[in-house]
């Protein structure tokens, strides 16, 4: 699969298969993750790898109440980092935000082109992650990645997570989500 396909590919389903990721194909995804650009190479990201009970358990219990269906997930990734691991530049741009984000881009793409669902949420008691993985205090937990199989067992969705997970949410055309060149007006 090339980086089109994959991109084009990649969907934020929620029906996962419960089924074990072999150890080979984690190893590639955190591979991606290791390739990932970031400001001079920093690797700001941190990535605690949870699919062992009681751990994954216990971290399932800081889902909100919208993310049930990740009960399901038999690998979650906690994204971690902080901003004295990466440059610091002016007007407050810490940039290991961006680039743990990067990261967790090209593992999405990864895990597409392996026959994985990896799926970010936001949904979550940071507080409760950190507890239940040990994270130090300093860290900012910026987001679990639910990964597994698609799988076919709908019934922990709500009507509207139904709904996406049968067809693709529609995308803004071009024109109106990006700047167009710099003698636009995009903040008018």
């Amino acid at each position: 699969m090339d980086v089109k396909d994959a991109i084009q590919t990649r969907r934020a389903l929620r029906a996962l298969d419960t089924r074990a990721i072999p150890n080979e194909v984690v190893t590639e995804l955190v591979e991606a993750m290791r390739l990932s650009p970031s400001c001079n190479n920093y690797q700001p990201w941190r990535v605690v790898l949870v699919r062992n009970e009681p751990h994954l358990e216990n971290l399932k219990a800081a889902l909100n109440k919208g993310n049930v269906w990740a009960k399901k997930a038999p690998l979650i990734m906690a994204i971690c980092g902080k901003p004295d691991d990466d440059c610091r530049l002016t007007d407050n741009r810490d940039y290991f935000l961006f680039g743990c984000g990067m990261s967790v881009g090209l593992l999405m793409l990864r895990a597409t082109e392996l026959g994985l669902i990896a799926h970010p949420i936001a949904g979550y008691d940071p507080l409760a992650v950190k507890k239940a993985l040990n994270i130090p205090n300093e860290y900012v937990v910026i987001t679990l990645v639910n990964c597994g199989y698609p799988g076919t067992d709908t019934s922990m969705l709500s009507e509207k997570q139904l709904a996406q997970q049968k067809e693709r949410p529609a995308r803004k055309p071009v024109g109106e989500n990006f700047f167009e060149g710099v003698w636009g007006t995009p903040f008018a």
